[in-house]
């Protein structure tokens, strides 16, 4: 059999049709404990990726947000719903200007389980995405309720024509010799106010 009949059987194997019985390629999205208890997985996976959780009631918030701050000068985006005391609102700060500041604190959009990742979709409370790369520490506020078992029930939830972050972990990167080196890109230090429970304002 030449080369060229070789070439043709196979493409003739590859668009021979396939038994309608034949059974479907099995995929695990989620691995076990995403549905049981996403919270708890969430909060598992976010301290993987060497970020810090610090779990808090609605009430506890601000003062979540001042002790994960100890002083430093911060930024906030339009549309925050905590108060953030000494907060700068950004006004369109250069990208230098925002290297001199310290934090930035945001909301996020929602928090997938199985991955520990943050997403943000840049609405209020978000800000502009170089509000949570250019400064060195991201405090970001995710509500339980927020929080979804995987990657698929995330895409459902996010609008596709909104600009979006993921965020897992510290920004973090290695070299040549493995050598783990964080804040190249985006902030060396991720805390993730992660509140569960009633709102005193509703």
């Amino acid at each position: 059999m030449s080369a060229r009949e070789d070439v043709l059987a196979a493409v003739r194997r590859a668009l021979a049709p396939r038994s309608l019985t034949a059974p479907p390629v099995g995929r695990e999205y989620r691995r076990p404990g995403a549905d049981d208890d996403p919270v708890a997985l969430f909060a598992e996976r976010v301290a993987d990726y060497r970020a810090t959780v610090v779990r808090c009631a609605p009430k506890e918030v601000q003062t979540a947000i001042g002790d994960a701050l100890a002083g430093r000068s911060v930024v906030v985006p339009a549309g925050l719903p905590w108060p953030v005391d000494g907060a700068v609102v950004d006004s369109g700060q250069s990208p230098a200007e925002l290297d001199r500041i310290d934090a930035v604190v945001t909301g996020a959009t929602l928090g997938i389980a199985v991955t520990g990742t943050v997403v943000l979709d840049h609405g209020p409370g978000q800000g502009r995405r170089a509000l949570s790369l250019v400064p060195d520490l991201h405090v970001c506020v995710v509500r339980a309720d927020q929080v979804v078992p995987g990657v698929p029930e995330a895409v459902a939830r996010l609008d596709p024509s909104r600009p979006q972050t993921w965020i897992s972990g510290p920004s973090a990167t290695s070299d040549i010799e493995l050598t783990r080196v964080e804040g190249v890109h985006g902030p060396r230090t991720l805390v993730v106010l992660l509140v569960a429970g009633p709102d005193p304002s509703h």
